[in-house]
């Protein structure tokens, strides 16, 4: 009896370890495919191509890249040109009295008209006597005009910002030395200066007429046509002065080179032909803008040669300036079509 119970026990001993170890083979057998699919599932993921990775960082780049361009151009569109160097401000802005004297008008025809009617005077932001300036920096017929302006009306304030630049590179008398009244800084106890650049040097919209000079425009300008200027509604400049030609290397040459700015302030002085027609300018400006101020201040408009021009305004004929397109340009290969889009703020 004792030995038969002792091999029930071993054969009972013996049954639950076959049932343990056929549970382990079951579940060995149901874990391995489980197994199994994972390796094949990391081998899968581990051959995945990275060019798709690649391709989407490039065109990520690329345009991020191209927001920039984007972004820089529109920031720097309207950005300041370079600021005048102080020897030439000094230099144009104080030029010597015996000289404009000595120089008088230039040989330089009377270049004002006279607005129709008695127009009440044209007064500017601080209630003074308004002298207005109308442009574009692209102009290039508006690059020789604001010589002449820029030393008239240092005669009776002071700039204390001025930018230098040139006119397009793709009109008629292409890079023309001159300065910007952009963002310049003018101050004077007898006059208010408002100068608006209506395009930048690219043709692109740059500055809007306030209220009050839009009308001027309308009514004395109603063409568009640049530089013009307004002299306290006494007198109106709808015409340069001279022929931008004159700033160049060869005049009769509209593709000679450009003088630059400090070429163009050496020639003053000379006698030479940018000294006569800047100079001249300046002078008739000069006598205009006395007539506003009530000859003051009385050393720069008690100048006999000023005083002489002064006291022909008012009957002498205008003689229209300088006409762009006329036989002293010797330009006749420049297409009309460009000399109306160079003097026009509008085109």
């Amino acid at each position: 009896m004792a030995k038969s119970k002792q091999r029930s026990a071993a054969s009972a001993v013996q049954r639950r370890e076959q049932a343990r170890q056929q549970q382990q083979r079951q579940h060995v057998a149901t874990a391995s495919p489980q197994n199994r699919g994972t390796q094949k599932r990391r081998r899968t993921t581990a051959k995945r191509s990275p060019w798709p990775y690649v391709i989407g960082a490039i065109v990520l780049v690329g345009v991020i890249v191209i927001a920039f361009v984007v972004i820089s151009n529109q920031s720097t569109q309207n950005t300041p040109n370079t600021p005048v160097p102080a020897s030439l401000l000094k230099q144009v802005t104080n030029v010597d009295p015996g000289l404009l004297s000595q120089t008088g008008t230039g040989g330089i025809s009377n270049p004002f008209q006279k607005p129709s009617g008695s127009p009440p005077l044209l007064t500017g932001p601080n209630g003074k006597p308004e002298v207005f300036y109308y442009g574009g920096e692209f102009c290039p017929y508006c690059a020789a005009e604001r010589w002449p302006v820029v030393i008239a009306l240092s005669r009776f304030g002071t700039f204390h910002k001025l930018y230098e630049t040139t006119s397009s590179s793709t009109d008629v008398y292409p890079d023309t030395a001159t300065f910007t009244f952009y963002q310049s800084s003018y101050s004077s106890q007898y006059v208010d200066f408002v100068a608006i650049e209506g395009t930048d040097r690219n043709e692109q919209p740059l500055q809007s007429l306030p209220a009050q000079e839009t009308k001027i425009v309308q009514t004395y300008d109603s063409s568009g046509t640049i530089p013009f200027m307004d002299i306290g509604n006494k007198f109106l400049l709808t015409q340069p002065s001279y022929s931008p030609g004159d700033l160049r290397t060869n005049p009769k040459d509209s593709t000679s080179t450009p003088l630059t700015q400090q070429e163009i302030m050496s020639q003053i002085g000379t006698g030479g032909t940018v000294s006569q027609d800047i100079l001249g300018s300046a002078n008739y400006l000069t006598a205009a803008i006395c007539t506003l101020t009530n000859n003051q201040p009385g050393s720069v408009c008690n100048d006999s040669s000023i005083v002489q021009i002064e006291g022909t305004l008012n009957t002498m004929t205008y003689a229209g300036g300088f006409t762009p397109g006329n036989a002293a340009l010797a330009i006749a290969d420049i297409p009309t079509s460009a000399q109306a889009r160079s003097r026009t703020g509008l085109a």
